[in-house]
């Protein structure tokens, strides 16, 4: 491969690749080089270390699996029915990856507890779409009056056991999907003004 047509991105893709090929104990910069047709000192111009270049494809899989749920939270939907969508979405976002690629997924959470700054940024995107759809919930009188941040966090914590990959063999479960509801349920009761 010519110098000039290595890109972060095709390492980053390649990486991906020797990742799940090799897992994440084994995979090494060497090996990621060898698939690419460089020298490992062509990989290491993109990225320093071979640290970097994982917390680098750490964020890539977070902001590529998480894609869209943005959207989830700027809809025009009322906010019950938004947190609610957002919640569900989360939800079969990380159990799809778990049923598709279970190595890939146990590879992902490898990468998550290596990079706790990239996921402490990424769950901080999560609170934010939360608390702009709490936001709008106390705005149209829906929820009531607290501080939507605190609140964001507080329902993020409280379905931790829906997204925190930790908890990826609770998802199999025949009953996962009433838990959920139940859980769920139970946070816009806690959320909604009272009768």
């Amino acid at each position: 491969m010519a110098e000039g047509a290595l890109t972060a991105e095709l390492i980053l893709g390649t990486t991906e690749d020797v990742l799940r090929r090799y897992g994440p104990a084994k995979a090494t910069v060497v090996d990621v080089a060898r698939a690419l047709g460089v020298s490992h000192g062509s990989v290491y111009r993109h990225f320093p270390t071979k640290a970097a270049l994982r917390e680098a494809v750490a964020r890539r899989w977070l902001e590529r699996w998480h894609e869209g749920l943005a959207d989830v939270a700027h809809t025009d939907a009322p906010a019950e029915q938004r947190l609610r969508d957002w919640l569900s979405t989360l939800f079969e976002i990380k159990r799809q990856k778990v049923r598709e690629d279970p190595e890939l997924f146990d590879t992902f959470a490898t990468l998550m507890r290596e990079n706790l700054a990239v996921v402490d940024d990424h769950v901080t995107g999560l609170e934010n779409d939360l608390a702009k759809i709490i936001a709008d919930g106390i705005e149209s009188g829906d929820f009531a009056p607290r501080d939507s941040k605190v609140a964001a966090r507080a329902v993020f914590d409280a379905t931790n056991r829906f997204h925190d990959p930790i908890y990826a063999a609770d998802w199999k479960a025949p009953t996962i999907d009433v838990a959920f509801s139940a859980v769920v349920s139970l946070v816009v009761s806690g959320l909604s003004v009272p009768d």
